[in-house]
């Protein structure tokens, strides 16, 4: 049975030797995230801090900062059957005027368990608090030169105005007063593309902010799922049964009827401050820049919720793994678009963002090429700013191979493609402007004759197989 809510995950990692209790009373300004980083730097255990000064409720954090423990609240040592399971439904069969691909999800979804079940109440709405406050929750301020207290793990609830799809997405939010805070969603992301499409309209957009839940439904607000795809339904996909939800008291939205705590409010797009500085995943602090207001309308939440929260910095931190997750469940919906396609691996140390690894099974010239192109038209890999292309005996994992190939088989006149003025993460400290940069691409495939290379092939040294097979045979002998 999948994991129902954040106790339950936090009573699974204790048993499995992969959470620590801290029982000392600590600091959510500072001193927290200098004891997280401490651990995440390590490899440490996930941490619930029991009691925090000036608040009632205990703070959990780097409870996703492995793939021991990601394997645990998914309960899937093989990530790609995630990414698996949405293939495999847009090839089921389906009444006429049902189209193909990824168009099919929003319907399939309705003719399968995996669809959110609406409940009349839920352990969230034991308390709704009608004079809410932000001021009453332990929210961190991370690093030193931070603007001040941000929510990092917040599951932004919105649905597209027009279709209904219901989006989660994790957007920084920078605590201004107990009713406002700065929605940092940046204009790439689904929720800006749902305010952007309420504001032509003149309106603000209703938002509820999830904190805590069970983990498929907080991987699933990570995860960049294909456009149409509603995040309830991958949730629903990732557990391989439908999550359960609740209407929100003020605003309206489901949310998950298992979440620890629910913020209810809406963004005004019109309703434009300074958010940041703030130290984020690429290491450095972002400068400010205007984003919109969010209003708190109301808060439902448990009896005794877990605030869960996360740092970022420099990698490797917590983001790290689950973006590797997020790498392993995804290859299976590439393949469905470019079949050519080995492997597939974003460095940690890229910040994931910033560079993908790409095994390919090669048939023609300039298929490398082909493939980068491809993947830049692809949602959020559109933002990616370096991509290698390598052949399928090369292993994307091991970045001494990658480098191997690139140095033996890339030239650099011929295999470099540079595309400017591009797209690029509003995050990334070193594009020129602001969301416009330049693409890096890398073609270190084995070159034929037909792209230029007039050369002969050289030919890979390896040892021949009577003598592997002999020092096989012996190994135990050489008492190595």
């Amino acid at each position: 049975m999948p994991i129902e809510d954040l106790p339950e995950f936090v009573e699974k990692l204790e048993k499995s030797g992969e959470l620590k209790r801290v029982k000392t009373e600590v600091d959510s300004n500072l001193e927290i995230s200098e004891i997280l980083s401490r651990i995440m730097y390590s490899n440490g255990p996930a941490v619930l801090f029991e009691k925090v000064k000036n608040y009632d409720m205990p703070v959990l954090g780097n409870a996703f900062g492995s793939m021991r423990r990601l394997e645990i609240g998914l309960e899937n040592p093989d990530f790609t059957e995630i990414g698996q399971r949405i293939v495999d439904m847009t090839r089921m069969e389906v009444p006429s005027g049902i189209i193909s691909k990824l168009r099919k999800l929003p319907e399939l979804a309705k003719m399968t368990d995996v669809a959110p079940k609406l409940q009349k109440s839920g352990p969230v709405t034991e308390i709704f608090d009608d004079s809410p406050s932000l001021d009453r929750i332990p929210v961190l301020k991370t690093w030193p030169k931070d603007a001040g207290r941000f929510i990092t793990f917040g599951l932004v609830a919105t649905k597209h105005p027009e279709t209904g799809v219901r989006n989660l997405g994790v957007y920084r939010m920078q605590i201004v007063d107990s009713k406002h805070a700065l929605m940092h969603w940046q204009k790439h992301k689904r929720g800006a593309q749902h305010s952007e499409i309420k504001k032509d309209a003149g309106d603000r957009i209703d938002a509820a902010v999830i904190i805590g839940a069970d983990p498929a439904t907080v991987f699933s607000a990570v995860a960049p799922v294909p456009e149409g795809l509603d995040k309830y339904v991958f949730s629903g996909i990732t557990r391989k049964t439908g999550i359960k939800t609740v209407k929100c008291r003020t605003v309206d939205l489901e949310v998950p009827a298992n979440a620890e705590m629910v913020l209810e409010g809406y963004v005004d797009p019109s309703d434009l401050r300074m958010e940041g500085p703030f130290g984020d995943h690429t290491g450095y602090y972002t400068p400010p820049e205007p984003y919109p207001t969010f209003t708190l309308t109301g808060i439902m939440r448990k009896q005794k919720p877990i605030y869960l929260t996360t740092i970022v910095g420099k990698p490797v931190l917590e983001d790290a793994y689950l973006g590797k997750v997020i790498e392993r469940s995804f290859i299976p919906l590439i393949r469905m678009f470019h079949p050519e396609v080995v492997d597939f691996a974003m460095p940690p140390a890229g910040w994931f963002q910033g560079m993908a690894i790409i095994s390919i099974k090669k048939r023609y010239p300039g298929q490398a090429k082909k493939v980068m192109m491809g993947l830049w038209g692809m949602g959020q890999l559109s933002l990616t700013k370096i991509f290698v292309v390598v052949d399928e005996n090369v292993n994307v994992h091991d970045l001494n191979d990658v480098i191997w190939a690139v140095t033996t088989r890339a030239d650099a006149a011929r295999d470099v493609m540079i595309i400017e003025n591009a797209p690029t993460d509003t995050l990334d400290p070193a594009s020129p402007l602001v969301n416009l940069g330049s693409k890096l691409g890398i073609d270190a495939t084995q070159k034929t004759k037909e792209e230029g290379y007039q050369r002969e092939v050289q030919e890979l040294v390896s040892p021949d197989d009577a003598t592997r097979r002999m020092v096989d045979s012996r190994w135990q002998e050489y008492g190595l």
